[in-house]
């Protein structure tokens, strides 16, 4: 159940705006104004709230749930409870995504810039941007209407920002443009020196990093993620893209349009990523490789040589999914004699 001292619920809503809202079919003998209070799980719903059911792995706990109505796939329809209020949709899960935006939308911060907050005199901002305390702004930098920049962050001077954008509490920003609708959660970093160095009897020499780093629009980054500039071409993260908590991305990397990139995640620098790559949980990814349209590539996996496009890898060194998967049943087979053996 959703805490109201977090989370201000828009509710209740009609069956009928549910159905109307997402495209599903309402099917049984429902009362289309029966209201909806909230949103639940198919094991705690109650009778005055929503459910989904897109899996059959979860069949039987749909069979037994006491939810008064369920978002669910046309295969299931004959496994709803008795009293169930069904949606059939195609699109069970992303279906009740859109209700639980619908209920629990994201709430404006006040605009305005707090007391507590700095903004250089030659920095623009837009209309209605809300600034919070303790936050800088520096020199020539541009914030577009309706952003908002959280407690402690710092913006550069000169970065610009496009509307719609959330900057978190703790975040900092320089040599870097960010387009529109972007979220950067507490604690990212975007735009410090790519790790970059010349080895000689000397030791290591630090080379400048010269370039920027361009978040394009829609993109969401996760806390703690750091995402360096590029040390003459730019760092580049395509529109769409979503990025999950603690992922290193290196200079010079491109990240293509509507990827996904989950947490631990490290891309070395020069890398290319293109269209809508999925990296699984801490893979990864050497330098100055390129990866193809939709490559899928699996936890904890080690990419060290190039994936063309369509092909979806695992293992460390990272191999074929059909190749990784007759290596793991290898191991398991080694395994089993082994334990015979002794």
């Amino acid at each position: 159940m959703t805490d109201p001292r977090f989370f201000r619920s828009r509710g209740p809503f009609s069956l009928a705006e549910l159905a109307a809202m997402t495209g599903a079919e309402l099917v049984g003998a429902t009362d289309p104004e029966r209201r909806v209070a909230d949103l639940a799980s198919l094991d705690s719903a109650g009778e005055s709230d929503i459910s989904f059911l897109e899996n059959r792995r979860y069949l039987a706990g749909f069979r037994t749930s006491r939810a008064g109505a369920c978002l669910v796939a046309p295969d299931f329809v004959d496994q709803a409870p008795t009293g169930m209020a069904l949606l059939v949709t195609k699109r069970p899960r992303r279906n009740f995504a859109r209700i639980g935006q619908t209920f629990y939308p994201t709430e404006p911060a006040s605009p305005g810039v707090h007391a507590a907050a700095y903004v250089d005199p030659s920095a623009e901002l837009g209309d209605a941007v809300s600034v919070a305390p303790g936050a800088v702004i520096g020199a020539g930098a541009r914030i577009g209407a309706r952003s908002e920049i959280g407690p402690n962050a710092v913006i550069g001077e000169a970065v610009e920002i496009g509307e719609s954008t959330r900057v978190g509490a703790g975040a900092s920003v320089s040599h870097a443009r960010i387009g529109s609708r972007v979220f950067l959660y507490p604690g990212v970093r975007i735009g410090q020196p790519g790790f970059g160095f010349e080895m000689d009897g000397d030791g290591p020499f630090v080379v400048p990093q010269l370039g920027r780093v361009i978040v394009e629009d829609d993109v969401e980054i996760g806390a703690n993620t750091t995402v360096d500039r590029g040390s003459g071409p730019d760092t580049v993260i395509g529109r769409g893209t979503m990025i999950d908590n603690l992922v290193q991305i290196g200079h010079n990397v491109v990240v293509g349009r509507g990827c996904i990139i989950v947490a631990q995640v490290g891309i070395s620098g020069s890398t290319r990523l293109g269209d809508r790559v999925v990296l699984a949980g801490q893979v990864g990814v050497a330098g100055h490789l390129e990866i193809g349209d939709g490559v899928q590539i699996a936890a904890k996996s080690g990419v060290t040589r190039s994936v063309p496009a369509g092909v979806a890898v695992g293992g460390a060194p990272a191999v074929p999914v059909r190749e990784f998967r007759r290596q793991i049943a290898a191991i398991k087979r080694l395994g089993r004699r082994s334990e015979d053996e002794t």
